[in-house]
């Protein structure tokens, strides 16, 4: 009855091709039962589909300036992907739609459309013949990736088969499958072998001498024919394919049902033996109280004889006594202890000792309960950080800076190759997070009454991350892309640091400071240099945002300009030059911060640092003085006045203050510095 059908539904779906005078409705459902029959419709033009993968050429809508381009399409594993040439699928895909999820409209004679959440592809095949072909092989493909999807769905809700009832379906199953594969495959045959003599007609035909009228009428049949071909080509190459499927998947549910009815009998005989186990165990327990009383006697015996050892040493024998382990000890701890304290006087042991004085010292092993370890740990074991205090030498190495940097000049900074001793043995991050060196004078900040007096620490703060600077000639190493660096003092020092490097080229990085003492500070700072020949400058980009929670104060400034000299001959050194100005976003108060450059012809202190904090009115409050190497103070203003003009023409102002106080002062440096 099967067979026949089929046979039946293949002969009607020939004559809707074949008849020219059939309703529009026949042949769209002779196309649509082709279709969902059909095979995977691959391969270029003109072959017989045979793999699961359609590649070929398809004009592509892009824009209305361009508008349709040619593109290479591949159709596989239910994906639509495009290039613009066959050389780009080793490396760039251009787009790519899932067709399980996708609308093909294929109304248009010439177009195909295909959309997907809110995305369209709008394709032109270069003949209706080859327009079929791609049509049909989409609605294939999105039918298997369908099945796969539901497939997939089923496989993830199926339980074990754990009846008889169960096994007696699955073979009822597996039978009705088998019978199914043999009335397709019979079909195959029967569509085979009539598609054949379908071909061999037509060709005689075409060969006939007939009138004009008939040739036109053969074509038309002929480009039917060869619509049917292509469909029942796809349709023969399907059944094919789902013959070797089901015949490979039917062999490993054969196999795979056998083996849970072994892993099955083999779980029965364990469960059985485990209750055996269980009954055994049941009945060892019944006399296991007198041995608990038994081995409770023993450990009690055992404590009265070891513990005796904490405490004063046996008279009875001078010689040293080594004790076995026992298994039923809870815990023990190694103790050591004063030698004095446990000194024998017996020449024995003396004599035993002497030979490794050096080595070794009088220990005693104790057994202690879970009790007592946990008392001694608690109260005798604490950790205790060390920090060091000195630093090794720095190694020194000849180098020629000028033959590596003759031929930099003008680059940046990041861009220039220096040998690995040139740097110092820390990232840029750890150089960043020096800045928190002197974090207490935040903390003071915080504890002022005055938005004027706490810029001046803030001040001083910005100022003091110079303070080593003079010292360190040697660039820090440039951080990998992603690379963190954080310091967490919350204990310690109340504060928290965590630093990452954003960027690689141009070098920058984000840096985040919480400090439980009542501020929070955070920065981005990218590198700027210039390399002129005799020096090198370094310019910081970047704003440094610092906030304190209680009076919401938000001060930001920016970070001066550092200058390297010295770079072809002599003796390098750093200076810092520049202007600052640290702005208090909420109150409007400012500080001007200048450093001052070095110059041989100046009277000035060299390294020297000038301020002048002023309130939203302009009006001088503080001013600030001192070396960026060494200390900072800050004056109250009592009273400002004009004084003379300056050789610039502009007019200066006199400033009657207090007595300075020292704000800032440099750590002494640690020894080997």
């Amino acid at each position: 009855m099967g067979r026949g059908f089929a046979a039946g539904a293949g002969v009607r779906a020939l004559f809707c091709f074949l008849a020219p005078g059939l309703c529009r409705s026949c042949q769209q459902a002779a196309r649509e039962a082709g279709m969902s029959e059909g095979a995977k419709c691959v391969g270029p033009a003109g072959a017989a589909p045979a793999t699961d993968t359609y590649k070929g050429w398809l004009f592509k809508w892009t824009n209305y300036l361009k508008g349709y381009q040619r593109r290479w399409c591949v159709l596989s594993n239910g994906l639509l992907s495009y290039y613009r040439t066959q050389a780009e699928m080793a490396h760039t895909c251009r787009g790519t739609i899932n067709l399980s999820t996708s609308h093909i409209d294929t109304e248009d004679a010439c177009n195909i459309v295909l959309s997907s959440g809110g995305r369209a592809y709008h394709l032109k095949a270069s003949s209706e013949v080859e327009r079929q072909r791609w049509v049909t092989a989409l609605e294939l493909a999105k039918a298997k990736a369908i099945r796969m999807m539901n497939n997939q769905s089923d496989d993830s809700g199926d339980e074990d088969i754990s009846s008889q009832s169960d096994k007696n379906e699955l073979q009822s199953t597996l039978k009705s499958l088998a019978n199914k594969l043999d009335d397709l495959s019979t079909c195959n045959d029967l569509i085979a072998k009539h598609g054949a003599a379908l071909q061999r007609s037509l060709s005689e035909l075409e060969n006939l001498r007939l009138p004009a009228e008939s040739g036109e009428k053969i074509k038309a049949v002929n480009e039917r024919a060869t619509l049917f071909r292509i469909t029942s080509n796809a349709m023969i190459n399907t059944c094919r394919d789902f013959l070797e499927l089901a015949d490979t998947h039917s062999r490993k549910w054969q196999r795979t049902l056998q083996y849970e009815r072994e892993q099955r009998i083999h779980l029965e005989e364990t469960i059985e033996q485990l209750a055996k186990q269980h009954n055994s165990l049941e009945r060892a327990c019944r006399g296991a109280p007198a041995l608990s009383t038994d081995a409770a006697s023993i450990t009690s015996t055992a404590k009265g004889n070891v513990l005796p050892l904490k405490g004063e040493p046996s008279d009875e024998d001078d010689e040293t006594e080594y004790f076995d382990a026992m298994e039923d000890a809870a815990a023990f701890i190694t103790v050591t202890t004063d030698l004095k304290q446990h000194r024998r006087s017996g020449s024995n042991l003396s004599a035993a000792s002497g030979s490794h004085g050096e080595d070794w010292t009088l220990q005693n092993s104790v057994f202690y309960s879970p009790q007592t370890y946990n008392d001694l740990s608690n109260k005798e074991v604490q950790p205790k950080k060390r920090r060091r205090t000195q630093i090794p030498d720095k190694p020194n190495y000849s180098l020629n800076l000028w033959s590596i940097m003759k031929n930099c000049i003008g680059k940046e900074l990041s861009k220039i190759p220096m040998p690995v001793n040139f740097n110092e043995p820390l990232s840029m991050l750890q150089r960043l997070t020096e800045d928190l060196e002197y974090h207490e004078l935040l903390d003071r900040a915080a504890k002022c009454e005055t938005s004027t007096e706490q810029l001046c620490f803030v001040a001083a703060f910005s100022v003091s991350s110079y303070s080593t600077t003079v010292h360190r000639t040697a660039k820090p190493f440039n951080p990998l892309l992603g690379e963190t660096y954080e310091l967490d003092q919350l204990e310690e020092m109340g504060f928290r640091s965590l630093c990452e490097q954003v960027s690689h080229h141009p070098p920058a990085a984000a840096h985040h400071v919480f400090s439980k003492r009542g501020w929070t500070l955070w920065q981005e700072i990218t590198i700027a240099s210039k390399f002129r020949g005799k020096y090198l400058s370094i310019m910081p980009l970047g704003a440094i945002h610092l906030e304190f929670h209680t009076s919401g104060n938000h001060y930001v400034w920016r970070k001066a300009t550092s200058t390297v000299h010295n770079i072809i001959v002599g003796k390098l050194w750093i200076d810092q030059s520049g202007e600052i100005e640290i702005i208090n976003h909420k109150t409007k108060d400012k500080c001007q911060m200048k450093f001052i450059p070095y110059s041989y012809f100046s009277r000035d202190t060299p390294r020297k640092v000038t301020g002048l904090v002023t309130g939203a009115d302009g009006k001088a409050h503080f001013v600030l003085s001192g070396t960026w190497d060494e200390k900072m103070e800050y004056a109250k203003v009592v009273q400002s006045t004009r004084g003379n003009n300056s050789s610039e023409g502009k007019q200066k102002m006199v400033y009657q203050t207090l007595p300075p106080k020292v704000i800032w002062k440099k750590y002494p440096l640690l020894e080997g510095l």
